[in-house]
């Protein structure tokens, strides 16, 4: 607990901001957990209205619900360890294997080629790879280009 005039704040294990669950020492584990059950309630209510839906349709519902909660604030999963990443690749081959109605048993990789989809883990290099080029190209905002000193041989 923390006193500050007469007030006292007591400390948490994990906060919530901007819909990102951090804790202390920044394993991302709840995070990931909570992200991966929340992916796959949405899943399974797509999976319900799959039959009566064109492949357009279920195709934007997965983006709708799935891709945006995989795909945001990814690039700080860039450390987290393969265990925790697959959990999240194991939601995505859900989601291509719900669009294509393809069976659990079918290979994922030319599934999700057909869908132009990258694995999760390519999804957070390639994010981290854009922010980097874009700080070292001047089209990042100023507080990441000040981070950063240009060698000029």
């Amino acid at each position: 607990n923390l006193h500050l005039e007469g007030c006292t704040v007591t400390t948490s294990s994990t906060v919530k901001p901007l819909g990102v669950i951090l804790q202390s020492n920044l394993p991302f584990k709840n995070h990931i957990n909570h992200v991966t059950e929340t992916a796959f309630f949405h899943l399974r209510n797509i999976a319900k209205l799959r039959n009566m839906l064109s492949i357009s349709n279920a195709e934007k519902l997965v983006h709708a619900f799935m891709t945006s909660r995989l795909d945001y604030c990814n690039a700080l999963l860039g450390g987290c360890p393969a265990s925790l990443i697959n959990k999240l690749q194991l939601v995505q081959n859900a989601a291509a294997r719900v669009l294509t109605r393809s069976r659990k048993y079918d290979h994922i990789t030319p599934i999700l080629s057909s869908l132009h989809w990258l694995p999760v883990t390519f999804c957070i290099e390639y994010k981290l790879l854009l922010v980097t080029y874009k700080t070292f190209n001047g089209l990042a905002p100023m507080y990441l280009s000040s981070l950063l000193t240009h060698y000029n041989p």
